[in-house]
């Protein structure tokens, strides 16, 4: 069946989405770990109804393990996405986030014995690492954010490698059911390391809104969203489409936030240099045949 155009808007959709989450991280007065839990609990709710709904969540216990155990690297790389975004700006913190697909060019080969190291991929990659120098160099006041959204970069693409080899094994919503509560006991066990006491704070005020559109927009809508459009699309559109991650939400932080989000002009040459890396970087691999 080929693809339509409602599958690419869906998918545009879908990253304008991921996009946003940074900025519900500023919008958020609840400590980083808090927000993930909450985020996480939810999703599970509504995952696990989805799947009872769609024949049932049960799976083999070592396969919800392995799972979960991926989940929990997602719940890590949240606490650290929504800690940047505390520590820096939401358009700092987006930044960062291309360069997970250089983590996952060196990771993958190492996970997957039978994927190799690209040479387009590394040189790419280095490209990046200049990027990233730049933005270090004349925006060094948000260096602890960035530094923080790099972390955050790197388990997303250990998340990313995992969650590939394991796609296909079941129903979307049984795998988003596991991985999400992987994420949620990840997030619980972080709490009393980086706040007070082993319970999250109750939402108050906006925050009780914020926290909802997260859960079920940003993450269980977005994650069926993506989950259709994957079925549909192929791996090389989805790429360009997901690289397009920083561009939306640094656009909808500058709507959101005014002034608070307009950078140097050596912030927004390297910001570009990343995205024009990684949206280059299919085209470049398909023309040479690679």
């Amino acid at each position: 069946m080929p693809t339509t155009k409602r599958d690419y808007l869906l998918m545009h959709l879908v990253v304008a989405a991921w996009g946003f989450t940074a900025i519900l991280g500023k919008l958020l007065t609840s400590p980083p770990v808090d927000v993930t839990i909450w985020r996480t609990g939810i999703a599970v709710l509504c995952f696990v109804i989805i799947a009872w709904l769609a024949g049932g969540a049960r799976i083999s216990l070592g396969q919800g393990m392995r799972f979960a155990l991926t989940g929990a690297v997602l719940g890590l790389h949240w606490v650290l996405f929504f800690w940047a975004a505390r520590l820096s700006t939401a358009s700092v913190c987006l930044a960062a986030m291309p360069t997970a697909m250089l983590w996952a060019s060196l990771v993958e080969p190492l996970i997957d014995g039978s994927r190799k190291w690209r040479p387009l991929e590394l040189v790419v990659g280095l490209l990046m690492v200049g990027a990233v120098w730049i933005i270090y160099q004349v925006e060094f006041s948000y260096w602890k954010g960035f530094t923080v959204a790099i972390a955050a970069a790197f388990l997303s693409a250990i998340f990313a490698v995992f969650s590939k080899q394991q796609v296909g094994a079941c129903h979307w919503s049984r795998i988003g059911a596991w991985q999400m509560s992987g994420a949620f006991l990840a997030a619980l066990v972080c709490r009393p390391f980086l706040e007070q006491g082993f319970l999250p704070q109750l939402p108050q005020g906006l925050d009780v809104l914020w926290t909802a559109i997260l859960a079920i927009v940003c993450t269980v809508a977005a994650y069926a969203g993506f989950m259709k459009a994957l079925r549909e699309m192929s791996v090389f559109a989805m790429n360009v489409i997901y690289n397009l991650e920083p561009v939306y939400g640094i656009v909808l932080a500058a709507l959101v936030f005014g002034s608070a989000e307009i950078m140097s002009a050596g912030f927004y040459l390297g910001a570009g240099i990343i995205v024009a890396s990684v949206i280059s970087l299919p085209w470049l691999r398909k023309w040479i045949g690679e």
